[in-house]
């Protein structure tokens, strides 16, 4: 097998000026450190002066070195501060939060900045090699565990309703059982927040020895998944680095996961999903 054709590097920095430069630094600046986090504070508190300041005055202004701006600028996904002032002064923010704003609202903008991240993260023509691989295979196994599993149950229900056949067993050692019969011409879907899940890296390693392909949809462009998978799909680290449940980051790999079969059902045609229609139909109660 070939090896993994995704390339971190030549994503980095890419973004789009239609979409709100604030929400990327927002939504990303709860995987940086410390000192790279007063930067990205900076940036979110005094965007519309920052787009006039040097790298110096911007340091002085987060109470860090010039050093830790460029790599801030870079691990937020820029090329390094002119390219973040460039795209501030292009992009319109997001309008800021008023002060004592409700929980609920606060989520609500969590959630919109965690999409636009994903947005801005998700490579198209990685979608498209995915949903080529995807389309081409005689059997489809499901890997993830924890707070990835739902996402995969829901995405199982869907593929099936395009007449592909599809496993995702929800034991971990399921899982494992059913890579192991994979083969060429097959293929292992994994998805992981952090790429580092041990249970799935060895499902991965598992139907890459086989000879199937793997594709991965992931937060985290390099981690131990993305270097076995032939197809690597990063949404950004949305929400705060290592919780417990990186609810915000599953939104970007649902909406993944949903273009995935959007695409396929194009490509499929419509019969398989107008057959399924009955069956929905018959499942609904007439009184």
């Amino acid at each position: 097998m070939s090896g993994p054709v995704h390339d971190p590097e030549r994503l980095r920095g890419v973004t789009r000026p239609e979409l709100s430069v604030l929400a990327r630094v927002r939504a990303a600046s709860a995987a940086l450190g410390p000192s790279e986090r007063k930067v990205a504070q900076m940036v979110l508190a005094r965007p519309d002066e920052i787009v006039e300041w040097s790298t110096a005055e911007l340091a002085d202004a987060a109470g860090t070195s010039a050093a830790t701006v460029i790599r801030a600028c870079q691990s937020l996904g820029f090329r390094g501060f002119q390219h973040l002032r460039l795209d501030l002064a292009r992009s319109a923010p997001l309008a800021p939060r008023e002060q004592g704003a409700a929980r609920e609202a606060s989520t609500f903008d969590d959630a919109i900045d965690a999409v636009r991240l994903a947005q801005e993260s998700v490579d198209p023509e990685r979608i498209g090699a995915a949903v080529e691989v995807l389309r081409g295979a005689r059997r489809i196994v499901l890997v993830g565990s924890g707070f990835s599993g739902p996402p995969l149950q829901d995405f199982a229900m869907r593929l099936s309703t395009l007449g592909h056949t599809v496993e995702a067993p929800v034991d971990a050692l399921a899982q494992q059982f059913a890579v192991r019969s994979l083969s060429s011409g097959d293929v292992c879907l994994t998805l992981s927040y952090s790429g580092a899940n041990v249970q799935s890296l060895r499902a991965a390693e598992a139907a890459s020895a086989q000879g199937a392909t793997v594709v991965l949809v992931t937060s985290y462009a390099r981690s131990p998944l993305g270097r076995v998978a032939d197809v690597v799909v990063t949404t950004g680290p949305a929400g705060t680095a290592h919780d417990i449940d990186p609810f915000l980051a599953r939104l970007g790999h649902t909406i993944v996961l949903h273009a995935f079969h959007s695409a396929l059902s194009e490509l499929i045609g419509g019969d398989e999903v107008v057959g399924m229609r009955h069956v929905v139909a018959d499942a609904l109660s007439e009184d």
